[in-house]
């Protein structure tokens, strides 16, 4: 088995620290490669190397990084099916899951490539006689970016592209636990820029853990900017070290994310709003609905009907042609989901379906659903971000109640609501306090070509993908010329 290096400079360089080793979690006996762990000094190299080509790529034309993102974008659509499967052999996602990531990382770029032909400005006249001005955007040099790895190759992609597309150089730390999708995107891009000349370091991929080679990012002052998507507290530290030396930064991190079920909404797509939202791609996405708020009304019937889909999902390897879920991503994170379960019985919640851990043909970290109810939104079942296939059903009286729930809590991502009344989902798309809501949809599953990101604890700086994206990654120029 060939080890998989990272790129720096343009060049393919053994880690530093040797190699880690990537595990599928539904085979632990299944080794999906070896993967470069680099060093303090190999990041650091990394970053001159982008330093070094940003003066070149900063000036092409919105053509070639056109056709640079393009040809990313379609050799993912057209190896989707392959990198999909890695993405499902090294995250735990079904491959269909997997697939479909793919195909959205593709997407994004194809998007990008377009919105480098899309470089507007503004030409104004002075308040002043004789004097012109004009307002533009400009690159901001070596963008940082450090990624988590629910989504091994779409986040990389949606902060990848829109920072080649506006004329930036990248260095890209992706997960240590998931590397291998963030390398075959890696070696796209790195064809990608050759086939059009571009200078050697305008992307960098440097994986190894995130004390050594996320740190070195962190504290390099040649790194003009830092997007991080991850934990909270990592967040913070991120945060932390940017405004030490004013580094621009944006921080996306995680999700209590509430789905309102009340009694007028039909009872079919509530379940299936709940079950895609709570449960689907092992609930390990920042926005998943892990607290169900449900009116009195429908609550037992909505229980009732969880339940009984929930006996119908099957969990099981990920590549398996039948899985609905696949497993948990390691053993630390199955680790903590059984953790939460123990401490949801323990703080009174009854266990109405599931939270045990399963035995299959491979050996693997499969759990099955755990779905509590006689919840409250104090528990911290109901409080704090588990990351795995836990959510806790909340039976409120009636709407205002259900409002100030959902709305009850330091995060703000996304936020849903299942009903028939149109002055409800009107109410509720202005009064929740997250920064995408949903109206008889799940919570999770985003468009690529709208901006994502939220509000309160859930994310700080300007909206990630879509046309927003231009507001973290370029800068803004006026320029006064006398006539």
């Amino acid at each position: 088995m060939t080890d998989k290096l990272n790129l720096i400079a343009g060049d393919w360089v053994a880690g530093d620290n040797g190699t880690t080793a990537n595990i599928n979690p539904s085979d632990v006996t299944d080794t999906v490669g070896h993967y470069a762990s680099g060093s303090k000094a190999q990041a650091e190299a990394a970053i001159e190397a982008a330093a070094q080509a940003f003066r070149l790529w900063s000036r092409t034309t919105p053509q070639v990084r056109h056709d640079v993102l393009e040809r990313v974008g379609q050799e993912l659509t057209e190896r989707r099916e392959e990198i999909g499967t890695l993405l499902a052999r090294e995250e735990g996602k079904t491959k269909a899951e997997g697939i479909g990531e793919t195909l959205r990382a593709a997407q994004i770029f194809k998007f990008f490539a377009g919105e480098t032909l899309r470089n507007a400005g503004d030409l104004l006249d002075s308040v002043r006689p004789g004097v012109e001005t004009t307002v533009t955007r400009e690159p901001l040099g070596v963008i940082g970016l450090i990624t988590p790895w629910n989504f091994p190759i779409a986040i990389p992609a949606w902060k990848i592209a829109p920072a080649l597309a506006y004329g930036n150089t990248v260095v890209l730390k992706p997960a240590d636990l998931v590397p291998g999708s963030a390398w075959a995107l890696a070696e796209i891009i790195d064809r990608a820029l050759k086939a059009v000349g571009a200078p050697a370091g305008v992307f960098n991929l440097v994986m190894g853990p995130g004390s050594v080679v996320g740190q070195a990012i962190l504290e390099n002052r040649k790194v003009a900017a830092v997007s991080f998507t991850g934990s909270v507290g990592t967040g913070a530290r991120v945060a932390q070290a940017c405004v030490t030396r004013g580094a621009r930064f944006q921080l996306e991190m995680g999700g209590k994310n509430p789905m309102v079920v009340l009694d007028d909404a039909d009872l079919t797509t509530a379940v299936e709003a709940c079950v895609n939202g709570a449960f689907f791609s092992t609930g390990q996405r920042c926005t998943a609905s892990s607290r169900l708020i449900v009116s009195a009304g429908i609550h037992d019937r909505f229980v009732e009907a969880v339940v009984k889909r929930l006996e119908g999902v099957r969990v099981g390897h990920a590549l398996a042609a039948d899985t609905h879920i696949g497993p948990v991503v390691d053993a630390r994170q199955l680790a903590q989901d059984e953790e939460y379960v123990a401490i949801g019985k323990a703080e009174g919640a009854e266990l109405a379906f599931g939270g045990k851990r399963l035995t299959r043909d491979t050996d693997g970290f499969y759990l099955e659903p755990a779905l509590f109810i006689g919840a409250t939104n104090q528990m911290r079942i109901s409080r704090e971000e588990i990351f795995g296939p836990v959510a806790s059903v909340i039976k409120v009286a009636d709407y205002d109640e259900a409002l100030a729930v959902a709305n009850d809590t330091e995060f703000g991502l996304s936020a849903g609501i299942c009903t028939s009344s149109l002055k409800a989902a009107q109410h509720f798309k202005r009064n929740a306090e997250a920064g995408m809501v949903m109206v008889n949809l799940p919570t999770a599953g985003v468009d690529y070509h709208v901006p994502f990101g939220g509000r309160k604890g859930s994310s700080y700086g300007p909206r990630e993908q879509g046309r927003y994206a231009v507001e973290f990654y370029t800068t803004v120029k006026t320029t006064y010329t006398a006539g």
